[in-house]
Formats: structure tokens, C-alpha cells, sequence
């Protein structure tokens, strides 16, 4: 389902772009003796490390605008880690990239709301598809998609009838995945590449770290307060309090 979900998102994606003047890119370059060949499209951070991006919405001098990724999962007990990922490369290669303006995520099948949650905490966009969504989608072919773990007959079952499909079967199958977002992601997509918006700071975010290794965040809603508060803050003040956060103080927010 991941890979049907994917070709459909390219060929839709690549449309809004070529569109509008941009370009989708699912892969990169790479110059060997032979010439070049197509490679996984690795975005790197500030320290060399590398991570394998879905896509990329990029301008005419190739400068990244958008970063896109696609996950299905069937069993919720992946989401966690699968989500962590994206967090963690988009957030490491929006420092480096400084024209990206967005991150997107379209998520298909079992995503737990915790995983949705920590996804845009990190102000990562959300398109969910449902499993039952594509369950019901896939009984129309005759496929039972809705099977336990441990239940590997049904799922031999369900591998069998989708085999016996066409090509133009499963290219349909994948259009009909993401025709529920469809109209929402291209709004977004659009929204996010006019130019004739104009830039205003949202908002100003400080890291203090104190020489102890000790950090807090700070949030503003302006230059001025951000200003206000580096002139007038005492350290003492910011680092020594009874009010930090103990082991046995359960999560901001509950599973």
C-alpha cells in the first residue's frame, strides 16, 4: 500500500509543481566514471549526517521549498519509531536548508494520536489517511485488508487477491488512497509557494544553555520581547528554580 500510496502522491505532486514553475524530486544524482545515475534523494544537516527524504518541492536554482514524506504502516506498534524519524531528520535538515518553508507528512493507515501530536510539535503539516479508509477501499476488490498480527493466512489471502489484479487496478488503488487529502494538500502546497506573501516574523524562539549544560526554551511573539528579555534576564533567576520538571511528574499530554 506504501508503494501504490507513493507513485500516486509523485504523479500528483509532480503535477502541482511543474504547474506552478517548481520541481518535485524523489531522488538525487550522483557522478561516477560512467557518467551520473539516480540515487536516494539524501538531504545532510550541519554535521554530515544524511537522511533519505520521500521528496522535495525545489525552485529553478534546486534550493529545497518543501520536504514531503509518505508512511503507511498497518500495525500501530511501528508509528512510534517511524515518527520519531521524521521529526528528527526534518528538524535537523530545516537548519541547514534555510529556504525550506514547510514540512509535510502524509500519514496512511495505523497512527496513533500521540504520534500525530509529536509530529506537529514539530511543526510538521498532517494529512492522515485512515486503515479504514483503505480497508473499505480494498473490499471493493475483494480484499480483506483487516487482519491481526499474528493472523498470517488471512494476510497470505489478502496477498494472493491483490496479485490477481491488474496494473491499472493497483495504479487506481493508489489514486483512491489519497483522494481524501487531495484537496487539502494541494490548497496547502499552493498557499506555502506564493511569493507575493509577505514575510513577518511569527515568532522568535531562544535557546539558553547555561555553562552547566543546563537549557531552556523561550518563546515570543516579537523582536521586542526577545529583546526585553535578554537585557533583563537574570541567569540565577532563569536556571535556579523549584519549579523544573521531576521523573515523577507524568507527560504534558496523556498516550
Amino acid at each position: 500500500m506504501g508503494a501504490l500510496m507513493e507513485t500516486a502522491l509523485e504523479h500528483l505532486l509532480s503535477q502541482i509543481s511543474d504547474e506552478h514553475g517548481y520541481h518535485y524530486l524523489t531522488s538525487g544524482v550522483r557522478k561516477t566514471k560512467a557518467g551520473t545515475r539516480a540515487k536516494k534523494l539524501l538531504l545532510s544537516d550541519n554535521y554530515g549526517n544524511q537522511y533519505d527524504i520521500d521528496g522535495v518541492i525545489a525552485n529553478a536554482s534546486m534550493q529545497p521549498l518543501i520536504i514531503i514524506e509518505s508512511k503507511y504502516i498497518h500495525y500501530t506498534k511501528h508509528n512510534r519509531d517511524k515518527g520519531s524519524w521524521i521529526c528528527t531528520a526534518h528538524s535537523a535538515v530545516r537548519r541547514r536548508y534555510h529556504s525550506i518553508r514547510s514540512s509535510i507528512a502524509i500519514l496512511a493507515g495505523s497512527w496513533s494520536g500521540s504520534s500525530v501530536a509529536m509530529l506537529k510539535s514539530n511543526d510538521i503539516n498532517i494529512f492522515h489517511i485512515p486503515f479504514a479508509h483503505i480497508v473499505d477501499l480494498l473490499r471493493a476488490y475483494g480484499i480483506d485488508f483487516d487482519w491481526g498480527e499474528k493472523d498470517r493466512s488471512q494476510a497470505h489471502a489478502a496477498w494472493h487477491a491483490y496479485q490477481q489484479l491488474s496494473e491499472e487496478e493497483h495504479r487506481q488503488i493508489g489514486e483512491d488512497i489519497i483522494e481524501i487529502i487531495k484537496v487539502p494538500l494541494i490548497a496547502l502546497i499552493e498557499k506555502i509557494l506564493d511569493d507575493t506573501t509577505p514575510r513577518e516574523i511569527k515568532k522568535i524562539i531562544l535557546e539558553v544553555v547555561s555553562n552547566l549544560g543546563e537549557v531552556k526554551v523561550f518563546e515570543f511573539d516579537s523582536v521586542e520581547g526577545a529583546m526585553e528579555f535578554l537585557e533583563n534576564t537574570d541567569l540565577d533567576k532563569v536556571f535556579l528554580t523549584v519549579d523544573s520538571v521531576t521523573l515523577f511528574d507524568p507527560p504534558p499530554f496523556d498516550e
